[in-house]
């Protein structure tokens, strides 16, 4: 969609103002025009709540994203279980650990074990949880190929996702809970569950594979703390993310073109968790959908308004697991942030306003990340029909990289940004050559 397009659909609901939600006393509406973006908790909480602090533990409760659907018969079983629950069903060792980071968020890994053998540790994207490793199912899904191959499966969840909604000092009504982007989880998130799998593994270096924000959070890593570079066998970026300026998802062109205003509205009244509300998602349906059910019901889920979709390689036998899975959360400062990577065409730390930039960075913009402190190797692996890794920007992601093996395009023109999870062929486009990389690296032949 051309960006004049998308400029004049949003300049005609440019007009902005706050309304009670007539249907919901407990909560806000964002509305541009007639359309609600947000849906925020009222105001009238407490001091303490409103501030943040809290008196009590709240570690002693957890916190799990509730899905709003009730459960349908017709809907399979794998649509409402947990990825724990969906590693026993098919027989596979399951495990559930927790991690806590230097920040107090309380991080929960799933694991595939395989004792004595070499870890591989998987990280998911935007929205996403450690349920798009297995949601496929024994025969397509990458965590369980990598288990059968002989290694040893942990898949991470981010702050803020259906498994991770715990913290020392804050719970998810607090804002300070939901201060934080893909900065925090790179800057913290990924060391703390690497140290954990090593420590428990007893093992020196592992596999890191990362689709989409999961390729982000592990060169924030690196760039903030380089020394993890030595604690990696291989790094494989499955559509690999750092540059979006050549981005054509509508949303985040959304997020770009209203950064500044939207960033002022979001902190004056407390929208922090992204749960797009009805008529947002309605707006982008309309700009991108077809008309068959199929379609629709895709179209119902916000991920794929961002990265799009391939019909030829979604499974829609599947399609209800996908869709009882996701959205897995996320906050709004997370996603404006991806909206100020689209406008500065920066890889770089989030950008408060120069005021607040020059107290913390001191510089009057934010500082670009480091990717010449990605040491270890790198294997990218891209294609044509990404709507968020798109080839010009995997391409310059490619050149700053200092140890990159290879970039491998996947053959068939069509795959998309989440077919390199949830692709009905990924096994033979993708994943064999992702196993093959590993052994190799693994017998220095690369």
């Amino acid at each position: 969609m051309s960006r004049l397009k998308l400029t004049i659909l949003l300049l005609s609901s440019l007009s902005v103002y706050l309304r009670v939600n007539a249907d919901e006393s407990s909560t806000w509406s964002l509305n541009f025009g007639g359309l609600s973006l947000f849906n925020i908790p009222q105001f009238g909480r407490s001091l303490a709540e409103a501030v943040g602090v809290i008196t009590e533990n709240p570690l002693n409760t957890v916190d799990i994203l509730p899905r709003g659907r009730v459960a349908d018969p017709y809907v399979p079983e794998d649509a409402h279980l947990k990825t724990p629950e969906l590693i026993e069903k098919y027989g596979f060792p399951s495990e559930i650990h927790h991690v806590t980071t230097d920040d107090g968020y309380i991080l929960e890994l799933h694991r595939i074990a395989r004792e004595g053998a070499t870890p591989v540790l998987l990280m998911h994207g935007l929205l996403d949880s450690s349920a798009t490793w297995v949601m496929m199912g024994p025969d397509k899904g990458l965590a369980y190929l990598l288990y059968n191959t002989g290694y040893d499966v942990w898949m991470p969840n981010v702050r803020g996702n259906t498994y991770s909604r715990n913290h020392t000092k804050y719970s998810t009504k607090h804002a300070k809970f939901w201060d934080f982007t893909f900065h925090e989880m790179g800057k913290y998130d990924l060391p703390a569950s690497i140290d954990y799998i090593l420590e428990e593994t007893e093992e020196e270096k592992l596999h890191y594979i990362g689709h989409s924000q999961g390729t982000m959070t592990f060169w924030i890593m690196c760039s903030e703390h380089p020394e993890y570079s030595d604690k990696i066998i291989l790094m494989q970026a499955l559509a690999p993310v750092a540059y979006v300026k050549h981005s054509k998802s509508p949303v985040v062109e959304f997020l770009a073109f209203f950064q500044d205003p939207l960033s002022m509205l979001l902190k004056l009244i407390g929208a922090h968790e992204f749960l797009p509300g009805n008529e947002f998602m309605t707006m982008f349906s309309q700009i991108i959908c077809d008309e068959d059910t199929f379609t629709l019901n895709i179209c119902s889920d916000v991920l794929f308004l961002i990265v799009g979709f391939d019909k030829a390689q979604a499974n829609e036998t599947m399609l209800p697991v996908v869709l009882g899975h996701s959205p897995a959360g996320a906050s709004t400062k997370q996603m404006q942030h991806f909206g100020q990577l689209k406008r500065s065409g920066h890889f770089r730390q989030y950008d408060h306003g120069w005021i607040r930039n020059y107290w913390i960075y001191n510089s009057i913009t934010p500082p670009d990340y480091h990717f010449e402190n990605v040491r270890n190797k790198v294997a990218l692996h891209y294609s044509q029909n990404d709507w968020l890794a798109t080839p010009p920007d995997v391409e310059q992601l490619h050149l700053q990289l200092p140890n990159v093996i290879g970039k491998f395009l996947v053959s068939y023109p069509n795959f998309n940004h989440l077919d390199f999870v949830w692709g009905v062929d990924a096994h033979n486009l993708l994943y064999n050559r992702v196993l093959r990389l590993m052994s190799l690296v693994e017998r220095k032949e690369l």
